[in-house]
């Protein structure tokens, strides 16, 4: 990731829950938004599947109330920040029985974006006085998320 990445993805922490965050916090999310787009694009492929679909459909992808609301604060937060270029580029595309369209494809940045936001809010959830996640507080954030998504 180029340096201005880092130093948005840095900032974002930082404005989102006054986190601090380094390189290695940085490839640990990264891991993480390309697994949770994953389970996103599977959950999303069995719904479009039950309905008789050969594509996935934006209304397909399993966004919870909480997640919309999330995706929200992220389109008002990445006005100033300008994120959404950089995690469409970082975000793989797994390959699947099913396609997606432009409008899925278009989404999925500010569906990391909003998974990215609640990630960050889970730190402060589970331990209000943090600034520097560990790896047992990044492991810690993880399992919660695979219980949710």
């Amino acid at each position: 990731m180029a340096v201005i990445g880092v130093l948005k993805f840095e900032r974002f922490f930082r404005d989102v829950a006054s986190l601090d965050v380094d390189k290695d916090d940085l490839k640990r999310y990264g891991e993480f938004i390309n697994n949770k787009v994953y389970d996103l694009l599977i959950r999303g492929e069995a719904a479009a599947k039950s309905n008789g679909r050969d594509m996935i459909m934006p209304f397909d992808l399993p966004i919870t109330k909480g997640l919309q609301e999330s995706i929200q604060k992220f389109k008002r937060l990445d006005e100033g920040i300008e994120l959404k270029p950089i995690l469409d580029q970082l975000t793989m595309r797994p390959p699947l029985d099913l396609g997606y369209g432009y409008d899925v494809e278009a989404e999925l940045p500010n569906v990391v974006g909003g998974v990215s936001v609640a990630l960050a809010h889970s730190f402060k959830i589970i331990d209000p006085d943090l600034k520097n996640p560990t790896s047992e507080d990044w492991d810690r954030v993880f399992r919660l998320f695979d219980q949710l998504l």
